[in-house]
Order: C-alpha cells, then structure tokens, then sequence
C-alpha cells in the first residue's frame, strides 16, 4: 500500500505560481510514475503532468511551458510548479501513483481568481 498527501494549495491571482508537494509513505520502493490529476467541477479528472523514477516527463498540452513536475526520490516526493496560472487551471489537484495499482492522493484545491 501507498499513501500519498498532498500540499501547497490555495487561491491565487490569474498569472500567479504555485507549488504543490504529495509525499509517498508506505511500500514506496516498487513506485515507478507519480504525477497530478486534475478535476474541475463538472468535468472528468484529467492528466496535468507524470514523471517516472528515471525523471522523463509527460505533460498534457494545456500546460505545457507553464508547468513543470520534478521528483525527489530520495524522499519519494513529487512536486508540481504552476507559473502564469488561470482561472480554467481551477480545479482540485490529485497526486498520483503507480506502483502495480493506482494510487491517490486526497486532492488539494487550487482556486485562480481572474
């Protein structure tokens, strides 16, 4: 089993950055690719960005430029940086990790006032 906890959320102002933090505890020596997820109300969870233990990346088009996962290993934590942020990048951010199943974070909200 993997637990996964999430930080670094909140509300900011269109064109702001934020950072967001998921630690991984528990059986975190199997883990391969962690990233985020997004929902926003009304829509599906969606792909922001993965990264593998190797650190090659995967970032979906409507973030691209704007965001930038990295990964610390040693501390199995997983970061997502967010610069020029906007209002349709609100949504509830969820970490995520492989490690022969799916595992989830509890979600953080990220709220970008226009």
């Amino acid at each position: 089993q993997v637990q996964l906890v999430e930080s670094g959320g909140g509300l900011v102002q269109a064109g702001g950055s934020l950072r967001l933090s998921c630690a991984a505890s528990g059986s975190t020596f199997n883990i391969n690719r962690m990233g985020w997820f997004r929902q926003a109300p009304g829509k599906q969870r969606e792909l922001v960005a993965t990264i593998a233990r190797s650190g090659s990346t995967n970032y979906a088009d409507s973030v691209k430029g704007r965001v930038t996962i990295s990964r610390d290993n040693a501390k199995n934590t997983v970061y997502l940086r967010m610069d020029s942020l906007k209002p349709q990048d609100t949504a509830v951010y969820f970490c995520w990790a492989f490690s022969s199943n799916n595992y989830w974070g509890q979600g953080t909200q990220v709220t970008v006032s226009s």
